[in-house]
């Protein structure tokens, strides 16, 4: 009887094996960066678009109450009863402009006839409202690597050692002006008092009666024209304080890596813009002016340079290579300077 002989079916070598592995981890590497720069121009877009977003609510605003929001504003008299004193800080831009970004919900919520420092506007067990731990998708670059905001540690410095306070970050900042120290070093041409000469650079004050009495600056006032200056840009990372990329530590209160202001809800996420050693860690160092230190400075996670939003509503890319001089006639509403971004 004639017996059908069975095939034996080959298997790979070890050293097959260790090939075909080998060949993929190539691929790997090689279509790794692409993706990446994929990935990198979405996200750029995306960065891009919440810009302009926040720019068309800039411009809302403005035809709603016929000026721009102040970068903050405080109350001539302090909101009261308050446990934590006679709080006379109000809301930043980020806060007046949410009926404007479709967050007319959180704004319900907020009480702008109070101070941020107001339990009616702060988290429990600070406060009593949830506010300011909403995440707004449109003040949030996905370039920028995501750690949580927590004001806790700060409050605990001051007394308030209640536990978190979780608060929504902002990956973007109203543009005040100049530090005078950067004037002074960096851009002598920068008019004077250069921290109150952005589009949103004053200070807002309301009276006793409601009444903005200060702050309102109208786009008109502008002189330098809408299209060559900046209102807003990219400065993400907050708390954690970045140099050229790098985390700089220790990072808490007090510290070296720490920053306060890096929440949307926060009166003080407006910058001044200032100089930097090249390095980025040495402030007043130098005039490195842009992806420097993410300190009172443009700042992205791009690579080459950062978003920025002009007064027109449009949004530009600034090169790090832009000179002091030129970035300071950019942040300047009415300097009267002229520039060349080439």
């Amino acid at each position: 009887m004639c017996h059908a002989r069975s095939k034996r079916r080959r298997g790979f070598t070890l050293i097959e094996l260790l090939v075909v592995i080998a060949i993929i981890a190539v691929l790997i590497g090689l279509l790794l960066p692409a993706v990446q720069k994929v990935r990198e121009a979405a996200n750029r877009m995306s960065c891009t678009n919440n810009l302009k977003q926040i720019g068309l609510a800039l411009h809302n605003y403005h035809d709603t109450n016929i000026t721009l929001p102040p970068w903050a504003f405080d109350f001539a008299v302090a909101p009261t009863p308050n446990p934590y004193g006679p709080q006379t800080q109000g809301h930043g831009a980020f806060g007046l402009i949410l009926p404007y970004i479709e967050q007319e919900n959180a704004w319900r919520l907020a009480r702008p006839d109070h101070s941020v420092i107001d339990p009616l506007n702060l988290p429990p067990p600070y406060g009593t409202t949830t506010t300011g731990l909403t995440k707004i998708k449109t003040y949030l670059c996905p370039s920028t690597p995501r750690t949580d905001i927590d004001y806790g540690p700060y409050f605990a410095t001051q007394g308030l050692a209640f536990g978190p306070m979780p608060l929504g970050a902002l990956d973007y900042a109203v543009i005040r002006g100049g530090h005078a120290n950067f004037k002074a070093a960096c851009a002598p041409g920068m008019p004077n008092s250069p921290d109150s000469s952005g589009v949103m650079g004053v200070r807002g004050s309301i009276s006793a009666q409601n009444v903005m009495t200060s702050g309102t600056v109208r786009l008109t006032d502008i002189r330098d024209g809408t299209a060559f200056t900046i209102m807003v840009s990219e400065d993400p990372g907050r708390h954690q304080v970045y140099a050229r990329g790098v985390m700089i530590l220790p990072n808490a209160p007090g510290q070296v890596g720490w920053t306060l202001n890096s929440a949307w809800g926060d009166y003080n996420t407006a910058i001044l813009v200032r100089g930097f050693s090249n390095d980025g860690t040495v402030r007043d160092g130098g005039c490195c002016v842009i992806n420097c230190n993410n300190v009172n400075q443009i700042y992205s996670f791009h690579s080459g340079g950062a978003n920025a939003l002009r007064g027109d509503g449009s949004v530009s890319f600034l090169k790090e290579t832009t000179s002091p001089g030129v970035l300071a006639a950019m942040i300047t509403r009415a300097g009267g300077e002229t520039y060349s971004e080439d």
